[in-house]
């Protein structure tokens, strides 16, 4: 088992553009709790090249979004 885990902290919200929700917008920020470093989400790419280089360094390989996505699902 790894003894550097890695943590980030995942936030979204949603920003309504006019007075009709087909015009909502989300946006969202990463943060990597043990360095601090933050970046603002604008897609899941976003996301998952934020995270990549942590979980490449721990020897983890995933193919972008589908496994991903299945690791939400857990």
């Amino acid at each position: 088992m790894d003894s550097n885990p890695q943590s980030f902290i995942i936030k979204f919200w949603l920003e309504q553009t006019t007075f009709s929700q087909k015009n909502t917008l989300w946006h969202g920020q990463i943060t990597h709790v043990p360095s601090g470093e933050r970046r603002p989400l604008h897609d899941v790419d976003d996301l998952l090249n934020f995270i990549g280089p942590y979980l490449d360094a721990m020897g983890i390989q995933f193919t972008r979004q589908r496994r991903f996505w299945r690791w939400l699902e857990l």
